[in-house]
């Protein structure tokens, strides 16, 4: 598949090396196996890009910006082979020392240019800036590089990364997340798209539906980067609890700052206290779960998206186990047509989207399925979905049509191959196609 990239580095020897073992642990499976040399590799060959001070630029794919969420959950399928590949460490470092400037210029953006040229998805009504692509403000944008930033470092023992700027962006980010537990009284953050769908923009003269205290904290639009029905969206909030937790390790163990650990901690407890007492509700089929977004006023949206965070993710992310009950009612409904986003036809079943059309399930819900389950047949099952769903391209896709995958959106989209690597590789270290 042809494709207009940007230069990027050479494959580094662990990548190499991963991809040579595969020719062996998949030989049984020849599509799959092509489908992985394909996907495993393609963040570095066609979206990553070392620039002159050796920070590192990352671009979605077919968009010229580069998003803090989709930049991190690209690479971070190469973190098992980081410990021993100085090469990819440095491309780990060098995209988190950007992802922190970035968030330094703004932290209520969520994807940013090269260099400071003005280019941009549309003249939003909000605070332009020319380093800023779009400023449509999600909380997962802050959690995912510090996640990266977390996980880079338990995976090799590297602490240079913790650096001052790393440490005045946490205070940020931890600053932001207070101010946004009071939205209404406290935020400066407005936002408005004009000639758009609604999902594009917040109502409420720019602010977005009103909420009620809770301890959670606000965000005006999903991962998805469509703005959400209710300001407390569940998943990002338990994303936030799970990066505060890191945040009271990397304070407590590397610069011994016992005043962030505690702001972190207390932070923490209020956020997830608002999510367990606000978050759930008491479904007459399937018990208590985990509502998708909420606004402290009693409302609830009751759905899951197939963008991480998800309700799907939640054991992915780390805030419990998939064997939390709470979960496990959560997922029942979430993978059935209770869900409006659960979509099944002849070629697949699976979880879409409202950001794409009706009827299409998105590969990165189906990978998420299989890596949150402890269910052989539900493991094999999805892939064959997987394998059978590609529309003949050897590449994952945003979305496909449940019922003619050949009609996908977005053919070049790094985050699904990523996502679709991460899930293989795990299956090939945990021994399933020996």
């Amino acid at each position: 598949m042809k494709r207009e990239t940007i230069p990027t580095m050479t494959l580094p020897a662990s990548v190499t090396a991963l991809l040579e073992e595969a020719e062996t642990k998949l030989a049984a499976h020849p599509k799959l196996l092509q489908m992985f040399k394909n996907c495993y590799p393609n963040t570095l060959e066609t979206t990553t890009k070392f620039l002159s001070d050796q920070s590192v630029y990352v671009i979605t794919g077919d968009i010229p910006a580069m998003w803090l969420r989709d930049s991190s959950a690209q690479i971070r399928h190469y973190l098992p082979l980081a410990a021993g590949d100085h090469k990819l460490q440095e491309l780990f470092i060098g995209l988190i020392r950007r992802q922190i400037t970035y968030i330094h210029i703004d932290p209520y953006a969520n994807a940013f240019n090269e260099e400071a040229n003005d280019n941009r998805y549309d003249e939003d009504l909000t605070e332009l800036n020319p380093w800023v692509w779009e400023r449509k403000y999600e909380i997962d944008s802050l959690c995912y590089p510090i996640q990266l930033a977390y996980l880079f470092w338990r995976e090799t023992g590297r602490t240079d990364l913790f650096d001052d700027a790393f440490q005045a962006t946490v205070y940020k980010i931890m600053d932001l997340w207070r101010t946004e537990q009071r939205h209404a009284e406290q935020s400066p953050y407005r936002f408005a798209r004009i000639d758009c769908p609604p999902s594009d923009t917040l109502r409420n003269n720019r602010m977005g539906m009103p909420v009620n205290y809770t301890g959670m904290t606000w965000s005006g639009f999903r991962p998805s980067d469509d703005a959400c029905t209710f300001g407390y969206l569940i998943p990002s909030n338990m994303f936030a609890v799970v990066v505060l937790r890191y945040i009271e390790e990397i304070a407590s163990e590397i610069w011994k700052d016992a005043n962030g650990a505690k702001l972190a901690a207390e932070l923490r407890e209020e956020i997830d206290f608002g999510i367990r007492t606000y978050g759930t509700f008491v479904h007459p089929k399937y018990g208590k779960i985990y509502a998708y977004e909420t606004d402290g006023f009693g409302n609830h949206n009751l759905m899951d998206d197939a963008n991480v965070p998800s309700l799907l993710s939640i054991p992915y992310l780390g805030y419990t186990t998939c064997e939390d009950q709470i979960y496990q009612n959560t997922r029942r409904f979430v993978l059935s047509a209770d869900n409006p986003y659960y979509y099944e036809g002849k070629f697949a079943k699976g979880i879409g989207s409202p950001h794409t059309p009706e009827g299409y399930i998105w590969p990165i819900s189906l990978a998420m399925q299989a890596m949150t389950s402890k269910d052989e047949r539900e493991i094999r099952e999805i892939l064959t979905t997987l394998i059978q769903t590609d529309g003949n391209t050897g590449y994952m896709h945003e979305g496909f049509d449940k019922d003619c995958p050949e009609n996908y959106t977005r053919p070049w989209f790094a985050w699904a191959n990523s996502l679709f690597s991460e899930m293989i590789h795990g299956l090939m270290r945990d021994g399933y196609f020996d």
